[in-house]
C-alpha cells in the first residue's frame, strides 16, 4: 500500500534547490533545518 506523503511540510534546499519533505527525524527540529542533507550543509558556501 502507497502512502501518500503530499499532506508532509516542503521547504526548498538553498545549496541543490529541491524540494525536500519532513521527516520524522526531524519532528522536534523542522523549523530549523536548512539543508535537505548532510552534504549540502557541507557544501553550503559552494554552488554547483
Amino acid at each position: 500500500m502507497a502512502h501518500k506523503k503530499s499532506h508532509l511540510p516542503q521547504k526548498t534546499c538553498p545549496v541543490c534547490n529541491r524540494p525536500f519533505t519532513w521527516r520524522k527525524k526531524w519532528l522536534r527540529d523542522w523549523d530549523n533545518v536548512i539543508y535537505c542533507s548532510e552534504r549540502c550543509k557541507r557544501n553550503k558556501n559552494k554552488k554547483y
